[in-house]
């Protein structure tokens, strides 16, 4: 049966279990919950492809982002206000986040992620996905460049682009928590798997907060 709501998959989702210059503490507690990969849940291995249905995180705490400006996956202006708009979300953390106006595809220095708008083949009621494009060699968890997609005609929005990006930084839905969440706990913030669960939120929330402040 299709979900009530439309539910925003990216990676591991696929099985249905279930941005500025930052600086911030030296040292983060630990979170009670894990959303971070690897978890007590995910230890799958980063593989890349669109359609691999695994989680990876990005490999350092300098982290750039760039937008396709032409061709087939182009965003356009209202989309590029809604990637700007989610990366400030991340404004006040540890990463330290910055527009690549000069993108890198591949060899040393590879743009960290990249927004484009379009199609990617899954249900309808998918609205975005978030893919390693080059995992790094010798590490089980850490990919060098993610994409992240989404669709056009109105579902790119700043909730869902801040969610696909949380993906890129390694974070995980409520069923890949450890403890395992309900993919529509609170606690979960702006990972929530659901858009009717997040209620066009402006925050990632403290857990997707502490999280990455510990994990980078």
């Amino acid at each position: 049966m299709r979900p009530l709501t439309r539910v925003l998959w990216a990676l591991a989702a696929l099985t249905v279990l279930g941005v500025v210059r930052i600086s911030g503490p030296a040292e983060a507690a630990a979170p009670s919950i894990d959303i971070v990969i690897p978890t007590g849940t995910w230890n799958e291995q980063c593989v890349a492809g669109m359609y691999a249905n695994v989680l990876c995180r990005t490999d350092n705490a300098t982290v750039s982002y760039y937008m396709d400006s032409s061709g087939e996956f182009e965003l356009e202006s209202g989309d590029r206000a809604a990637v700007n708009a989610a990366m400030s979300r991340y404004d006040g953390l540890d990463p330290n986040v910055s527009y690549d106006s000069s993108p890198v595809f591949s060899g040393a220095g590879e743009t960290d992620f990249i927004f484009q708008e379009g199609a990617f083949g899954l249900p309808d009621y998918v609205r975005g996905i978030t893919w390693c494009n080059d995992p790094e060699d010798g590490t089980r968890h850490i990919c060098d460049q993610h994409y992240v997609r989404v669709r056009g005609g109105g579902d790119y929005d700043e909730d869902t682009a801040a969610h696909e990006a949380g993906h890129a930084f390694g974070l995980t839905h409520g069923a890949q928590a450890s403890p395992v969440q309900n993919q529509c706990a609170t606690v979960m913030g702006v990972m929530r798997a659901e858009e009717g669960c997040r209620g066009g939120s402006a925050v990632l929330g403290d857990l997707v907060r502490d999280t990455i402040n510990n994990a980078y």
